[in-house]
């Protein structure tokens, strides 16, 4: 993990954070002492975004997070908006992970990233699966493409004067009545994403004092491309139970 002396000024914030911040401000559910969970780990990747003169004179406005949308036909969680990452192979450390898998995933050189932190391990109780966010500057931006189709639709570069934006803010409802935070995303803002990376970017903004008021009475029901795949017991998401509601 590298020194994070350097880093644009719009990311102090984050970085401050990463030192800071507990699981308890960013889930409700911790590992048992008695569990063995599988663990995993996904790359929270900041990049510079070109100023907008039109935007809010603020740090937080001058960066981006690159995230991808997963192939709709898979089994589980089809078409569902996530950091790049996945498991821990045999031996890994969760950055050799994450930074593998985004490479696997999106042809994200790891040369070009600099790691600057991580984020509490977060426990995900219906499939036992702790993840580790990892925390990454895309300081020596290259290109990124699908190098995995079969698990990567699209991939997206969201500005985080968007995913701040409350007209991008909604609610999420699932079949199963679980509703959490989720934004709207995509050249049209048609692109839905919730569960696991966005109560992890809610909860973050929310911590760093960026988040905006938004209405919370807009609810929008998954899309149904969302539930084809997804299994009995599946990972809803991480911070809150089935049939209740998470709140920031």
């Amino acid at each position: 993990m590298s020194d994070p002396a350097g880093l644009p000024g719009w990311l102090g914030p984050v970085v401050e954070a990463a030192s800071s911040i507990t699981v308890h401000e960013l889930t409700r559910f911790m590992p048992p002492e008695d569990s063995d969970p599988r663990r995993g780990a996904v790359l929270m990747v900041f990049a510079d975004r070109e100023s907008d003169p039109t935007a809010p004179d603020d740090l937080a406005h001058r960066g981006e997070l690159l995230l991808t949308e997963r192939n709709h036909h898979m089994r589980s969680h089809p078409g569902q908006v996530s950091f790049p990452g996945g498991s821990l192979d045999e031996g890994e450390t969760p950055v050799e992970a994450a930074l593998r898998e985004a490479y696997e995933e999106i042809g994200l050189d790891p040369a070009e990233v600099e790691v600057f932190g991580e984020l509490p391990e977060l426990w995900l109780p219906p499939s036992n699966f702790a993840v580790t966010p990892i925390l990454g500057y895309w300081r020596d931006r290259g290109e990124v493409r699908i190098e995995s189709p079969e698990e990567v639709h699209e991939i997206h570069h969201v500005a985080i004067a968007d995913l701040l934006d409350p007209d991008n803010r909604i609610t999420v409802r699932h079949p199963s009545g679980w509703l959490g935070p989720g934004f709207l995303i995509g050249p049209e803002r048609d692109v839905v994403l919730w569960g696991f990376t966005a109560g992890i970017i809610a909860r973050l903004f929310t911590y760093l004092g960026w988040a905006e008021d938004w209405d919370r009475a807009r609810v929008r029901d998954l899309p149904d491309h969302m539930l084809q795949g997804v299994p009995r017991g599946s990972d809803l998401a991480p911070n809150t139970p089935q049939n209740t509601r998470l709140e920031e």
